[in-house]
């Protein structure tokens, strides 16, 4: 195995691999800064136009736009409290306070060597230890995936927000929404009220800009005549101390990046989980956790490094054994059959340099992102703080509208996306965290399919959900985060 992965090092450092590794990278993270507009949607388009490339620049181009785009997120998240993509909705708690505090350079530098970190330590894991965490993938059924999509949603309800059943409603009315369109499994219609627009179900992009994007927009114009950005105590440093970042944030690095890799074996789960579960557990171990949310830099690293820790762990199952662990995954395995390439276990003996060149492509791209990221994205979008609000908002807004467009060509997309945008504007008012209702909408349909497969296999068993190691385990983690939440308000009950 790992003569195969040395010998496709040549490969992955000829010419045109390196070009197409720079230029994936850049647009990557043109396309992760920019609200709308995400990596499927990126490499969808591209892909058509790789089919007379050899599949190693094929494969570098995604490689580049998949890790660019991640860091990419995480500059509108810091600077707007957009987040550029879902993965980055955790990198907004304490980035965007950080930016509202003077430090918003501080925070893209340390998203920027978040990001590459954790991508290096997901690549360096799907190298080593692909055949080795895809046969515990295999192990899953539909009751751990169940209790893992129950984990996910538990933990962001009660973790985020001071008030734990404003978590909990929040995350029922994420289940709800996802739950709008017709049952996989019945094909029966639910909350659809006879529209054919409805029976698809809300497109996540829609709900996540209108949730996350248009509150902030609406609160920038309200603040219009006020002084809403310092400009000028915002400084862009892209030297800076990286000894200084490292001995700081080592710790939340690793324990970030190892959560990272570990749901991104997990198909389905997506980098949004990886950094909300990355962020609540740098929140528990914190000796200051009141501070989180505040401007704690280390809420940035665990929760960058989280999610970018997922992107190479999530092709550990779709390269061997054909399952795509997400979304980019899956176009992936779509790129490698446009080239005649079966993904698969036989894809590592018949076409080794492709898939380990692929590896290194990965790697590579993390690292890129130290030089791309910190010299070029974070001078030119950090100007973005000294645009006017009058300018900001009507531009926020217009490039909302545009990448929303281009998913589908709806005009009903945009409705959604504003009503959703009044809607979370309407919870933010009324101190309603909006993490659990976007979780809520991504894990509560996983979850309900999985409960239904189990009792289905278990012929309505209900013991059968308690009884297999693996959910076992996901479950005394989920006592443990609600036992260490009951214990933390009964102590600070009887200080009060």
């Amino acid at each position: 195995m790992f003569d195969s992965l040395f010998n496709a090092l040549p490969v992955a450092l000829q010419f045109g691999s390196v070009v197409s590794l720079f230029v994936g990278t850049l647009v990557g993270i043109l396309i992760g800064a920019l609200p709308g507009l995400n990596p499927v949607m990126a490499i969808a388009l591209m892909l058509p136009l790789t089919y007379g490339f050899d599949p190693v620049i094929a494969l570098g181009l995604v490689a580049g736009i998949y890790n660019g785009s991640m860091y990419g997120g995480a500059i509108p998240a810091i600077l707007l409290k957009i987040p550029g993509t879902p993965a980055a909705i955790a990198t907004t708690f304490d980035g965007y306070p950080m930016t509202r505090n003077g430090q918003g350079g501080l925070a893209l530098k340390t998203a920027c060597w978040s990001s590459a970190i954790g991508g290096i330590i997901s690549a360096i894991a799907l190298m080593t230890l692909a055949p080795l965490l895809a046969q515990v993938t295999l192990a899953f059924g539909p009751t751990e995936y169940f209790w893992v999509a129950v984990f996910g949603l538990v933990s962001i309800a009660v973790l985020v927000g001071s008030d734990i059943s404003k978590g909990m409603l929040s995350a029922l009315l994420g289940v709800i929404i996802g739950l709008v369109g017709v049952d996989t499994i019945s094909g029966a219609e639910r909350y659809t009220f006879d529209s054919l627009y409805l029976s698809g179900g809300f497109d996540l992009i829609i709900v996540l800009i209108g949730l996350y994007a248009i509150p902030p927009v609406l609160e920038m114009a309200e603040k219009s005549n006020a002084t809403y950005y310092d400009a000028g105590s915002f400084k862009v440093d892209a030297s800076g101390n990286a000894l200084g970042l490292i001995r700081q944030h080592w710790r939340t690095w690793t324990r970030s990046s190892l959560i990272g890799v570990s749901v991104g074996i997990l198909p389905g789960a997506g980098g949004n989980l990886a950094a909300l579960l990355s962020y609540n557990e740098a929140k528990r171990k914190s000796t200051n956790p009141e501070s989180f949310g505040t401007g704690n830099p280390v809420g940035v690293a665990a929760a960058e490094s989280g999610n970018s820790a997922d992107n190479a762990s999530a092709m550990i199952p779709s390269l061997t054994l054909g399952i795509p662990g997400n979304l980019v995954a899956a176009l992936v395995l779509g790129a490698l059959m446009i080239h005649g390439l079966q993904p698969g276990p036989q894809l590592f003996t018949k076409s080794p340099d492709v898939v380990f060149g692929f590896m290194w492509q990965m790697l590579f791209t993390a690292m890129l992102l130290l030089l791309l990221g910190g010299m070029v994205a974070t001078r030119l979008f950090a100007q973005v703080l000294r645009m006017p609000t009058a300018l900001l908002v009507p531009t926020t807004l217009v490039l909302m509208a545009v990448g929303v467009y281009t998913v589908k060509g709806n005009m009903t997309d945009l409705y959604v996306m504003l009503a959703f945008g009044l809607l979370g504007y309407l919870l933010h008012r009324l101190a309603f965290p909006l993490a659990p209702v976007v979780l809520g909408v991504l894990l509560g349909p996983m979850a309900e399919q999985n409960l239904r497969l189990a009792m289905l296999i278990s012929q309505d068993n209900w013991g059968s959900l308690f009884t297999r190691p693996i959910s076992q385990g996901i479950i005394a983690l989920l006592l443990m985060v609600l036992f260490t939440q009951a214990w933390k308000i009964l102590k600070k009950g009887r200080q009060n």
